[in-house]
């Protein structure tokens, strides 16, 4: 596949006709699903789960989406979804990329950007990034300029 970044972490995904709107094909808050999945699916094969996000009190939540939707899929596709990180500012904030393709044919159906700001779970207050989400977040860093 022709991805927009190299080295990235993929999920596989068939679309589920439960996922299908009025309009024939995958409704565009079964996108945004898969953002999340893939989102969460990385950071455990990082190391990082829901369990080390409570034990530190710590968590990475949704500042803003940016979704560029480019093609429709449809009930039985197979699709892959991509992410990468490409910013952890080493304070508060993470940002990801994602491109969801259909492998069939090589469609691009989405271009995504999320950026994620550190959270304490117990009051959902802004907080720091904790060291070791620093090593791991910043350590998965991909350039997106080359």
């Amino acid at each position: 596949m022709s991805w927009d970044l190299p080295d990235p972490f993929v999920l596989e995904i068939t679309v589920a006709e439960a996922a299908i709107d009025v309009y024939g094909h995958a409704n565009n808050a079964e996108y945004l699903r898969w953002v999340e999945r893939v989102s969460w699916a990385h950071s455990h094969d990082l190391g990082l789960s829901i369990d080390d996000y409570r034990q530190h009190d710590r968590a990475m939540a949704v500042h803003r989406h940016e979704l560029d939707y480019l093609a429709p899929a449809h009930a039985g596709d197979r699709l892959a979804m991509a992410t990468w990180i490409v910013a952890c500012d080493g304070r508060m904030t993470l940002t990801r990329r994602f491109q969801l393709q259909r492998p069939d044919d090589g469609a691009t159906l989405l271009r995504a950007r999320t950026r994620f700001a550190c959270i304490a779970l117990s009051t959902g207050r802004p907080r720091r990034l904790p060291a070791a989400y620093i090593d791991i977040y910043g350590g998965a860093l991909v350039d997106e300029e080359n």
